[in-house]
């Protein structure tokens, strides 16, 4: 008999990881075990932690989602799992989400994904799911092409052989992107949202829209990073990847001019940096570092200055063209 087990990563927030092993020990199929990856919580989430003896725990260093859930997949699948249940700590699943999300006899291999909806609401989808707004709308047992992990997806073990594991060099913020396009477009394995499976998790709070924080928006540094990656593993063809990230990257400075009200140009000038170290596959950077310069930039006259946006783009440029010509003439 195939065994499922639900992995949740966990970072300091211990209140919201009590609320979904609750809901997780509560499930009318219950999983064969719950695995916790606490990812050197500073909280009491470690104490209270020694203390569940119903629970599989592993405690690393802080590696962001990206390595938490590259431990636990990678964990289930080598100790025989054939159904891998994962899941953010921030989220809770409804008490027949899993019994709901393995019912379907889809007849082929499927990364399989709950219906992420409002926990405050209880209807509305968190993020877009092809035309509908709300669950209430879904008329269909399967949402065929769409899923968002990792909000209760459920991994086969098959996917794990043939794909791999999340890519813990990612940290966060693109991470979970880069795997779900790794395993839907570079391996052509189908995706879809089970909408009887409900995963309820907080309403999307961020908005490139509303003015971020220069000295704390330590996280952008990976969402402009990873971006890169993401498309990497998006389209079969490098040039498209170059191009989209471009795009991507005059996209990011256009919403930084019309939509943030501070501190415009330091914004701009620290994009460069993580889109460098993408292009340079350079994975060196973490928190502290990021912080740090940071703090470090905020009284540097010169990184706000014209002069080093353009002296930064210079280099970019001189990066993407000898890739260019070496495309073309291969």
């Amino acid at each position: 008999m195939e065994k499922a087990i639900a992995v949740v990563v966990t970072y300091n927030r211990l209140s919201l990881l009590k609320e979904c092993i609750t809901a997780l020990k509560n499930q009318t199929h219950q999983p064969d075990a719950i695995l916790i990856v606490n990812n050197g919580s500073t909280d009491d989430t470690g104490h209270w932690l020694q203390s569940q003896q119903d629970l599989l725990v592993i405690t690393q260093a802080n590696v962001g989602s990206g390595g938490g859930f590259e431990t636990g997949i990678q964990w289930a699948y080598k100790n025989g799992y054939s159904w891998i249940w994962c899941m953010d700590d921030d989220g809770y699943p409804k008490e027949d989400a899993l019994e709901k999300i393995l019912a379907p006899e889809l007849n082929r291999l499927c990364l399989r994904n709950c219906a992420v909806i409002n926990k405050d609401d209880k209807k509305s989808f968190v993020w877009k799911t092809k035309h509908y707004q709300t669950i209430d709308e879904v008329d269909c047992q399967v949402i065929e092409g769409i899923g968002h992990p990792f909000n209760g997806t459920l991994i086969h073990r098959n996917i794990v052989e043939r794909v791999g594991v999340p890519k813990q060099n990612l940290f966060l913020w693109g991470d979970e992107t880069e795997y779900y396009y790794r395993i839907t477009r570079k391996n052509n394995i189908p995706v879809c949202t089970i909408p009887g499976s409900v995963h309820y998790h907080p309403a999307s709070g961020f908005s490139y829209k509303k003015d971020w924080d220069y000295m704390k928006a330590w996280k952008m540094y990976f969402y402009v990073r990873n971006r890169f990656h993401v498309h990497r593993a998006k389209f079969n063809y490098k040039i498209l990847a170059w191009a989209h990230y471009c795009c991507f990257l005059i996209a990011m400075v256009g919403v930084i001019l019309i939509y943030q009200k501070t501190d415009k140009a330091k914004k701009i000038n620290f994009m460069l940096w993580p889109a460098m170290d993408a292009l340079k596959n350079d994975f060196s950077a973490d928190p502290s570092i990021i912080l740090t310069r940071l703090a470090g930039r905020s009284g540097d006259v010169q990184s706000i200055t014209g002069l080093h946006i353009r002296s930064n783009f210079t280099s970019m440029v001189h990066f993407f063209t000898p890739v260019k010509l070496r495309r073309v003439a291969g």
